[in-house]
């Protein structure tokens, strides 16, 4: 298994979207993968893996794990991430 050297989310200013934030992850110090997407679904919040429309107007992921053990150690790392951002965030009244 590799590591999550880094964890870098950024919430969506809009509350009214399903989006909630984007995430970057560095895998052991030397690889990255930026927008993968923190999503509410109708089952809770979900990570999209970083995509592009075919011609067919279908969406393809450029990079994603390929198995349920990595799937769920990259959303976990990011999920905590996305938490503790939230609670770092600045509140305006």
């Amino acid at each position: 298994m590799f590591n999550i050297t880094d964890t870098k989310v950024r919430l969506v200013k809009r509350t009214d979207g399903k989006l909630k934030a984007v995430a970057s992850i560095i895998i052991d110090e030397c690889f990255a993968i930026h927008d993968i997407k923190i999503i509410t679904g109708n089952d809770g919040l979900f990570i999209a893996m970083p995509s592009r429309k075919t011609p067919e107007g279908d969406f393809k992921d450029i990079a994603h794990p390929i198995n349920t053990e990595t799937r769920e150690f990259v959303k976990n790392t990011i999920m905590k991430a996305y938490a503790l951002a939230l609670e770092t965030a600045e509140t305006f009244e």
